[in-house]
């Protein structure tokens, strides 16, 4: 599946995260932000557009309702952080933590998650088009009653992630690893899988298998 990559200006100015504050409008545009310390802190409604951010740190912030469009994030930590009801659209995270981080109620678009740590993220009442998770950990994610439409899962642990009312018709999980996910028969229907990842799921249906 091809996605649209964030439009990264090729010539962007080094700004700081705090900049976003000295407008009226809670924006950041067209810039590179290195570095950057925003922990336990709160800024709700913000804009990032074409903007880099690498090695900075958000952890436990509270970034709620925040629209990115045309955003990359490169080792940045944003575990716990709040991004409740937040629109994400061509945005990649390289090399981040999210550990916890709460991405309920969320639109995503053209989103690549690429070798991230995703433990226990909440993507639940969240839609998602044209996403994908690759060489990444989302053990004990909740993906409870997510729309999804061309999402692929590349490589992943997903053990013990919740996709209880999600329909997974069309997702390529086939290369991901886990030993229990927990999902209902029926969204399973049209689900790419492995041969090793049918026989987990006919397990769940109580079937006994013979060679």
């Amino acid at each position: 599946m091809k996605l649209a990559a964030p439009k990264i200006s090729g010539q962007v100015s080094r700004k700081e995260f705090l900049e976003i504050f000295d407008g009226e409008d809670l924006a950041l545009e067209n810039g590179k932000v290195i570095g950057s310390v925003f922990e336990s802190e709160v800024a709700n409604n913000i804009r990032l557009y074409d903007v880099m951010m690498q090695s900075c740190s958000f952890l436990n912030a509270d970034l709620s309702q925040i629209d990115m469009t045309d955003v990359v994030f490169e080792h940045c930590d944003l575990s716990n952080v709040k991004l409740h009801k937040s629109s994400i659209h061509r945005v990649e995270f390289r090399n981040c933590k999210l550990v916890g981080v709460d991405f309920s109620d969320s639109r995503f678009g053209n989103v690549q998650f690429i070798d991230s740590v995703l433990n226990f993220a909440s993507f639940a009442d969240s839609k998602f088009e044209k996403i994908i998770y690759q060489n990444s950990s989302l053990k004990g994610s909740d993906f409870f009653n997510c729309k999804f439409k061309n999402v692929d899962f590349y490589e992943c642990q997903l053990e013990g992630a919740n996709f209880s009312e999600t329909s997974l018709k069309g997702v390529d999980i086939s290369t991901s690893t886990f030993e229990q996910l927990i999902i209902n028969i029926k969204d399973l229907r049209g689900c790419n899988v492995s041969t090793y990842q049918a026989l987990q799921f006919a397990s769940l249906l109580g079937l006994m298998i013979k060679d």
